[in-house]
């Protein structure tokens, strides 16, 4: 890991510093294209199609209403780990509904503002490198809560056709209506344009590798009149330390991110008195006993030190970094926060590792990457849903409200709007505030 020291970093390589391992979606667009039109056109046939290309599966069935699945057999320890996590996240996600929001902004105008839930949703689970059961119940869940009436849950399927008991199991529990067997560009066609199989949804939400992001961007830009969660490139970690934090410790929660895929990126802020050497030695001799070790030593390629003076100089470097999942292993990790602007997910304190949220604390862990933390959040209750804004106006408030309402219609030359107000004020002269 290439290590940086803050103090004496210019303009150029704190640029370097958080960089991001580049993704060409030009010419990823480039392959993605041919495959949504195909499916637009063609529908179930195609995705059959990309699927036996692809994941040398031949299905029968694309999309299914889950209650048409068997239920799976976990066994008991599988299904209560799956149990817990679930209650967990039903409780984080139903703690961030919102009551209606109403206000009288001056006398006779009350406004209001309703949420609503989106009615159509699909959830993109992966199954490629790793079959990822936890993300189906962190889409899932809150898109019951939400109230949404159809829930398309797309996941590649396993050789012989069938979906990963584990995944099939949360899909069921978090209210999931139709597995769709497929994965890549192809599932995220067919549920945006929707298929003779697959329900049409109204946006879709999930991670996914560089196809699957590349068709959800392209989509949500098409007439397919579909959006999306956020723009997202590999997964990152950044882990700030201080001198009381165990080198096994900080060595672990950066390869478990970096095992996630080799354009995955971990980051360590160090403050004084680590012992940056000691840590990368820990790296080393814990990456070897990985089982992806070899992808895990190629996303440690472009990963990074950083080692700063202090807790301002740290703080400062995450705030550029912006990155997707936020370590605190300090003491008083909670003190921090004030100073903390951009980042997905934040793990404080000495006990919190990043597996905690990928799985069970009860936060979401589809999250902003690539530095769009900045401008995105992670997916929660309000991911399924939109807002509608409500106004009231009695007689007394119209009459209030109406003239400057008229005024600035006429100045704006927007007569119909006037009109609209000076006719239900009963005017001698419909004409009058312009």
């Amino acid at each position: 890991m290439k290590v940086f020291r803050a103090e004496s970093m210019d303009e150029a390589q704190l640029k370097e510093f958080a960089s991001r391992p580049r993704v060409d979606f030009t010419s990823i667009l480039g392959t993605v294209s041919p495959i949504v039109d195909e499916v637009r056109a063609k529908g179930d046939a195609a995705v059959r199609e990309y699927t036996a290309k692809f994941d040398r599966v031949q299905l029968e069935a694309v999309c299914i209403p889950i209650e048409e699945i068997p239920e799976p057999a976990l066994d008991a320890e599988t299904q209560a780990a799956f149990d817990l996590a679930f209650n967990n996240i039903k409780t984080f996600h139903a703690a961030q509904a919102a009551p209606p929001m109403e206000v009288e902004t001056m006398p006779g105008v009350r406004c209001s503002r309703l949420a609503r839930p989106i009615e159509a949703v699909g959830l993109y689970v992966p199954g490629g490198s790793a079959v990822l059961p936890s993300s189906a119940l962190m889409l899932a869940v809150p898109a019951g809560l939400a109230g949404c009436s159809t829930i398309v849950l797309a996941t590649p399927p396993r050789p012989d056709g069938s979906i990963t008991p584990e995944v099939l199991y949360c899909a069921k529990k978090a209210g999931v209506t139709h597995i769709l067997k497929a994965g890549g560009a192809q599932a995220v066609a067919a549920m945006a344009w929707g298929t003779q199989s697959c329900p049409k949804v109204d946006k879709i939400l999930g991670p996914g590798n560089q196809f699957v992001t590349a068709a959800k961007m392209l989509l949500q830009n098409s007439e397919a009149m579909v959006a999306i969660d956020m723009p997202a490139g590999p997964s990152e970690v950044m882990v700030i330390a201080d001198a009381g934090a165990d080198p096994v410790h900080i060595a672990i929660d950066l390869l478990s991110q970096a095992e996630h895929g080799p354009d995955s990126q971990a980051v360590l802020v160090a403050l004084p008195g680590v012992d940056v050497d000691a840590v990368q030695r820990e790296v080393e001799r814990q990456c070897d006993l990985l089982p992806r070790a070899e992808t895990t030593r190629r996303a440690l390629t472009h990963s990074r030190i950083a080692c700063v003076n202090g807790k301002e100089e740290a703080a400062k470097l995450s705030n550029w970094y912006a990155p997707e999942h936020l370590i605190i292993n300090c003491d008083d990790a909670a003190s921090w926060l004030p100073l903390l602007q951009h980042a997905g997910s934040v793990f404080l304190g000495r006990y919190t590792p990043e597996s905690v949220g990928d799985y069970a604390s009860g936060t979401n862990h589809t999250l902003p990457t690539y530095g769009y933390a900045r401008m995105y959040s992670g997916v929660g209750l309000d991911s399924f849903q939109k807002w509608m804004t409500v106004q009231e106006l009695t007689s007394e408030g119209l009459q209030a409200l109406g003239p400057a309402v008229a005024k600035m219609a006429a100045v704006e030359g927007l007569d119909a709007h006037r009109r609209a107000v000076t006719l239900r004020l009963g005017l001698s002269s419909p004409d009058k505030f312009d």
